[in-house]
């Protein structure tokens, strides 16, 4: 899709003057050249915005409507050369009514006028003395010397961009209990705006944002907010110029009160109608009513355009540091809850970790102890098993007992050299041939050791694996692959840390300083002998960077991005700590590991889902086991 799909939108409060057309056209076609100049597809005013909101029993004085009407015509002129959608209020006589509309106008073209639906009347609004509602209407008249409609029917099509449509609503049509907004998107409108008068009361002002946040969220949309500030009659009420732009729920920009000027954000089509394909409840309409009218930017718009929107390089983790605390005490509560619920169904009061001392086991023997907790169980259920191998080190074999000592579980270490070096025997391996044999043998041995002291306990192993490990089929075919219960399956590895990071900030000072150092271990499955007694095998040094992994799986999995957005927008994230040739040789490695694994996820244990993102067979995702990757790795090949 042109530009990724990503448009800048802006909401502008101008600074205007009561009933003087002129100068307030003026005010508004500096701010659409200033939009256009910083690369806008479209650019919303507040209600009125030519006359000003607040003219009263002006609005009934035709001096008043026919400068506003011939300003109109001279603003569409002036602006004819800036490829920019715009949203202008203005009052429209039309018969015996007058209507409270938004003029719809690109590149010297009046698109159309969308009448106000909804007439406030109450309270400090009296607009049902000037102005008479438009739903139902759908006229066609000549204004601003050009023949256009008037409707609330109307929906704008970006002829040369798939799903960039634009809605538009005015003022109280977006507070009702069932806002034109809603008939717009089902009938294809990605983009919704309101131009708005809407007087400043204490709270209002979050109200507001929350309100039309909630609305772009429920109609998978975009929403862009422009209020009326500066210059409109103060004599009963105050106006703050409030600017915001919304995305599926999230506010993407914001202006401070009592502001004038534009506000802008790049919103990202393709996420939002890749989201609408997502959801089969999202049933599009098709209403014969409805008129589509297109436009289409010229050629070279977008040469050279390059979006200012930047994700966050930790999509799984939120920025926040309230925020987060509060996720992450939401994602233990849930790996917990789904525990303790397999626990209580099978009348099980045993549990058995294989605990290295690494971060997976760590949040998994964390998540277990929260569970008996629960349940009211001891703690000596929980069996945790240290299975030192021919790569354990000395620092991970002791935090993992210190921590298991102070969380008052059970404790053993088994050795598996004995085992394993039988095994070898047996199957005629050379124990100094290092390959994967030799790896995963170690890791298949680990469990059948925990399986068959789970039997012994009439317990269940709980899984350690994590979601970027599944993702990358990072673990061995029945080794750790394999367990009665993964309540790690949909925690990234970057979320991993965060969790385990929470939890030694609230723990004892004796667990938490063991945590704080499994946190500072390198990440490493400790199959090879170490060098020193130094971990020598370290996983992001053989399959990459979590942190970008991570990032590429969720923007594929959760949108359906194409290769070469995802490459471009972590080219963009991680601008300070990846170059764009290492971005996109573990982009390559994600896509052919990805489809290669799939196999091991196909059967993958029961453990609970927490995020938006999962690769259940069961629940969020299926693909066949022999999926093609040609189409993801030729287009890489091409960045």
């Amino acid at each position: 899709m042109m530009n990724d799909g990503f448009f800048r939108l802006y909401a502008a409060t101008p600074s205007i003057k009561v009933a003087d057309c002129r100068h307030n056209r003026l005010q508004i076609e500096q701010l659409i050249c200033d939009a256009s100049g910083h690369r806008a597809a479209a650019v919303v005013f507040p209600e009125l915005c030519l006359t000003g909101y607040t003219c009263g029993d002006l609005f009934q004085n035709r001096t008043l409507l026919i400068e506003a009407e011939q300003e109109l015509a001279v603003l569409i002129e002036n602006t004819k050369d800036c490829p920019v959608l715009c949203f202008v209020g203005v009052p429209v006589p039309c018969g015996g009514a007058l209507y409270n509309c938004a003029a719809v106008f690109f590149m010297g073209k009046l698109l159309g006028l969308v009448p106000k639906s909804e007439i406030p009347n109450y309270s400090e609004f009296y607009e049902l003395r000037h102005f008479t509602p438009g739903k139902g209407v759908n006229r066609t008249l000549t204004f601003a010397g050009q023949q256009t409609s008037l409707s609330t029917n109307l929906i704008f099509d970006c002829e040369t961009v798939p799903g960039l449509s634009f809605g538009a609503e005015i003022c109280e049509d977006g507070w009702v209990a069932n806002p034109p907004s809603v008939k717009l998107a089902k009938n294809g409108a990605s983009v919704l705006v309101n131009l708005s008068c809407s007087d400043e009361t204490i709270g209002k002002a979050g109200y507001r944002r929350s309100l039309f946040a909630a609305a772009s969220g429920r109609l998978t949309a975009a929403y862009v907010y422009a209020d009326a500030g500066e210059g409109e009659s103060t004599t009963d009420m105050v106006f703050a110029g409030h600017r915001f732009i919304c995305e599926n729920g999230t506010v993407l920009a914001e202006s401070k009160l009592f502001t004038t000027g534009l506000t802008g954000a790049d919103i990202d089509v393709e996420r939002l109608m890749q989201e609408r394909r997502r959801m089969n409840t999202w049933a599009e309409e098709n209403d014969p009513a409805m008129q589509h009218i297109g436009f289409a930017y010229p050629e070279n718009t977008w040469d050279g355009f390059i979006t200012e929107r930047v994700a966050s390089p930790y999509p799984f983790v939120p920025q926040n540091t309230d925020e987060l605390s509060e996720r992450c005490e939401a994602i233990l509560g849930m790996q917990a809850t789904g525990l303790l619920t397999r626990l209580r169904h099978i009348h099980g009061k045993h549990a058995v970790i294989g605990l290295s001392g690494g971060l997976d086991s760590t949040l998994a023997l964390l998540v277990t102890a929260e569970a008996f907790d629960r349940l009211g169980l001891p703690r000596t259920g929980i069996h945790a098993i240290s299975m030192p191998g021919f790569g354990t080190t000395g620092r991970t074999k002791g935090n993992a007992e210190t921590l298991a000592r102070e969380l008052g579980v059970d404790f053993r270490e088994i050795s598996i050299h004995d085992a394993v070096n039988q095994h070898f025997k047996d199957i005629r391996q050379d124990p100094d041939k290092h390959d994967v044999t030799y790896e995963n043998a170690q890791a298949r041995e680990r469990t059948q050791l925990l399986m068959d002291v789970a039997n012994q306990n009439g317990g269940i192993v709980i899984g350690t694996g994590d979601l970027s490990e599944l993702a990358l089929g990072w673990a061995t075919y029945n080794g750790d692959h394999m367990s009665m219960y993964g309540v790690n399956a949909s925690i990234p590895k970057t979320l991993v840390r965060h969790l385990v990071r929470y939890k030694a900030e609230n723990s004892s000072p004796a667990v938490s300083a063991v945590l704080f150092d499994i946190l500072d271990t390198p990440v490493s499955p400790e199959l090879l002998p170490p060098v020193d007694g130094v971990i020598s095998q370290k996983t992001e040094e053989l399959v990459g960077p979590y942190e970008l992994h991570d990032f590429f799986l969720y923007y594929f999995l959760r949108f359906g991005f194409t290769p070469g957005k995802i490459y471009r927008m972590a080219c963009r994230s991680f601008e300070n700590a990846f170059e764009p040739e290492t971005i996109k040789k573990w982009l390559q490695i994600f896509f052919r590991r990805f489809f290669q694994q799939q196999f091991k996820r196909s059967c993958l244990p029961d453990g609970p889902k927490v995020g938006s993102v999962t690769l259940s067979p069961r629940g969020d995702f299926r693909m066949p086991s022999d999926a093609s990757s040609r189409l993801w790795l030729e287009e890489i090949e091409q960045l």
